[in-house]
């Protein structure tokens, strides 16, 4: 009757190659309560992030289940952002690459997640057709008191603008980092100073499971 972190049973779950898994739940569980708010007249949906895993990325099949559920839940495409590791796109950049492209075929959105933790990030860039940059969240949190940090944030913000993809800071826990962002123009925050995680709830069902979308 606990609730158990992400943290504590994703590594278990890539050990044990179970993450495909959890996505596809996520990912049905996500479109089934977006169906649910569709019901309701004059209710904007959200752009709900789903986080897939790098396990994910390389299953042939998962395109197909994406396409699948969409026309199923007759959700528009264009609520759905689909989120992969900075990490895991460059671990199997031409799987990436064909899933994004496939992705905005559909209509989807894609971001690109934990932005600046690997040492090839703006050379890899050019090559992911992506819509958003979350900026790695190890930087953020500590940009008001560490100039590199803040140097760091600022650069990912500047290149995102170049190139015309939107930028979202991970971390944002304070007030005083947000403003901070506010100030260098990116365009996004996510964090505890914007709002602590919620469960997914609708007007008809308001204990629907947390689909852990975003």
């Amino acid at each position: 009757g606990k609730l158990t972190l992400p943290g504590a049973f994703i590594p278990a779950a890539e050990r044990y190659n179970l993450m495909p898994q959890i996505d596809r739940w996520v990912i049905r569980s996500t479109l089934e309560w977006l169906a649910t708010e569709m019901q309701h007249p004059g209710v904007a949906l959200p752009v709900c992030g789903i986080n897939l895993s790098g396990a994910s990325l390389c299953d042939e099949m998962l395109l197909g289940y994406i396409r699948e559920q969409v026309r199923l839940f007759g959700v528009p495409p264009g609520a759905l952002c689909f989120e992969i590791t900075e990490t895991s796109a460059i671990a199997n950049l031409t799987q990436a690459t064909h899933f994004i492209a496939e992705l905005h075929a559909l209509g989807c959105s894609f971001a690109l997640d934990d932005f600046g933790s690997g040492m090839s990030s703006f050379a890899y860039l050019k090559n992911l057709k992506v819509d958003y940059l979350k900026i790695d969240g190890m930087f953020v949190k500590d940009m008001i008191d560490d100039p590199i940090d803040c140097a760091m944030v600022e650069a990912i913000n500047r290149i995102g603008q170049v190139m015309g993809i939107k930028t979202i800071a991970e971390y944002a826990e304070s007030e005083r980092i947000i403003d901070k962002l506010r100030e260098m123009g990116v365009d996004y925050a996510q964090g505890y100073g914007v709002q602590a995680p919620q469960p997914l709830v609708t007007r008809a069902q308001p204990r629907l499971a947390n689909a852990a979308a975003g």
